[in-house]
């Protein structure tokens, strides 16, 4: 028997493609903007991270959003506020292919944030697949036998403690990718304006070397990072990056706006002969 859910496609998911050795290059969203973030995924970057620990919006926002970067034929993490179970429900009954955890600090918060993604017994995750878009509210036949091995899970490690355990954090069963936060890290170690500073470069390569040797096809984690103007897209490949995170949304406007305005506005005054 036939129904109108049985047509639809499926696009590869983050974590088949990670497996496939690819290398994934995404964008923060902080403007929650469907347009903005349709533009995003048309551009041509492997997902887009919908933002809610900093980004300007709620639930209705994010999974708008979702459903943007999908019709574009792009994939969709949304980043939660807080490691807690609430938070975690709502995000992923939106049907997002991937769901970051920031500051993890330890395997316990680690081993919780892998508990929210999965329904009992193994996890604590909130049962409602019938009638959430996770499930394509319900018209998913193998829904069940097949979300967690679609789902990403990716753990920030942005500060000194999270360094100093980052092979308990690596060692969670399910926990799929960490995610460097260098300026959280930054701060955390009294160094919030120096992301330079060789101490800050030292834990970075602590994490680092831990996490790519924990090896991914042995059941370790792939490792994630965002460029900046110390350590660019090309520094973190070359350092074993899986994944790398150009930059977010206002940024690249901001700076397009400020070019514009430096490139243009002036020759208003050239024109007047002021």
């Amino acid at each position: 028997m036939s129904y109108a859910g049985s047509s639809i496609q499926t696009r590869k998911s983050l974590k088949s493609r990670l497996r496939e050795g690819e290398n994934l290059y995404g964008l923060f969203l902080l403007s929650l903007s469907p347009e903005i973030a349709e533009i995003s995924a048309f551009s041509g970057y492997d997902f887009i991270i919908i933002d809610l620990e900093h980004g300007a919006g709620g639930i209705r926002e994010a999974v708008n959003c979702i459903r943007a970067v999908e019709a574009a034929g792009c994939s969709a993490v949304v980043r939660v506020p807080d490691i807690t179970q609430a938070w975690a429900k709502k995000a992923l009954d939106l049907g997002t292919a991937g769901i970051m955890f920031p500051m993890v600090e330890n395997g316990r918060s680690a081993s919780d944030a892998v508990s929210f993604c999965r329904y009992r017994p193994d996890g604590v995750r909130g049962c409602a697949y019938t009638v959430v878009r996770d499930s394509k509210f319900g018209f998913g036949e193998a829904y069940l036998a097949n979300y967690i091995d679609n789902l990403l899970v990716m753990c920030q490690i942005e500060s000194e403690e999270g360094v100093k355990n980052v092979n308990e954090i690596v060692a969670v069963d399910g926990m799929d990718c960490v995610m460097m936060g260098p300026r959280d890290l930054s701060a955390s170690l009294g160094l919030l304006h120096d992301p330079s500073n060789p101490k800050v470069k030292s834990a970075m390569k602590t994490a680092e070397t831990a996490v790519v040797a924990s090896d991914p096809v042995k059941g370790g984690a792939y490792l994630a990072g965002m460029a900046t103007a110390q350590d660019t897209a090309m520094d973190l490949w070359s350092r074993g990056y899986h994944i790398v995170l150009g930059s977010a949304d206002v940024s690249l406007f901001k700076k397009a706006a400020v070019d514009d305005v430096k490139a243009n506005k002036k020759l208003v005054v050239n024109v007047k002969g002021v």
